[in-house]
């Protein structure tokens, strides 16, 4: 990412620029949840989501929390439990559509995925949307076929998970989880 781009954790203020960017990805295929789902699911673990920033401007964003593997929220509902798992659930990522093709939902799933490992989470879940399997699939997401998401993700929904990179290292080898938030801390800003 470049300097003009910036990665931090969502705030208040970011909801109606989230809002717009969920709906232009989703409305047409049916999958908008709404700003009440959304916020909900960030209220449930606001230090696993983020927006991206250029200068002024919020181009994308992406919203984790807490959920037991192989389950996934109810896209018409909000979230009134939060889980205590070591999984999370990488709910959405989505950049605004004049900014695709530039790596940046590469680089905010690796600010992502630096701050799973420095949090002890691990393994990162998802329900891969209107085809993007294959992009979650080149960022080592493995596809699990055994699991059917509700028709409300649509037609092609595809469960899928990785392990967080150095989860088991972490585990036993607590200097290196503090190395590696010294260099995702370096990577962003």
């Amino acid at each position: 990412m470049g300097r003009d781009m910036r990665v931090r954790r969502i705030s208040e203020r970011d909801w109606d620029a989230v809002a717009a960017l969920e709906a232009g990805a989703y409305t047409a295929a049916g999958l908008s949840e709404g700003r009440a789902a959304l916020k909900s699911r960030a209220d449930a673990s606001p230090a696993t989501c983020f927006v991206l920033d250029h200068g002024d401007r919020t181009v994308g964003y992406l919203l984790a929390l807490p959920y037991p593997m192989f389950e996934y929220p109810d896209l018409n509902r909000t979230e009134d439990v939060v889980f205590h798992s070591r999984n999370l659930h990488l709910h959405d990522l989505v950049i605004a559509e004049e900014f695709r093709g530039r790596g940046l939902a590469k680089g905010l799933l690796r600010h992502f995925t630096g701050t799973a490992g420095a949090k002890g989470y691990e393994g990162i879940s998802l329900v891969a949307v209107l085809g993007s399997d294959t992009f979650w699939a080149a960022n080592g997401y493995r596809a699990h076929r055994e699991v059917t998401p509700p028709t409300g993700y649509g037609a092609d929904a595809v469960y899928m998970s990785r392990a967080v990179p150095g989860a088991h290292s972490r585990r036993t080898n607590p200097a290196r989880a503090s190395s590696h938030r010294a260099t995702l801390e370096d990577e962003v800003g």
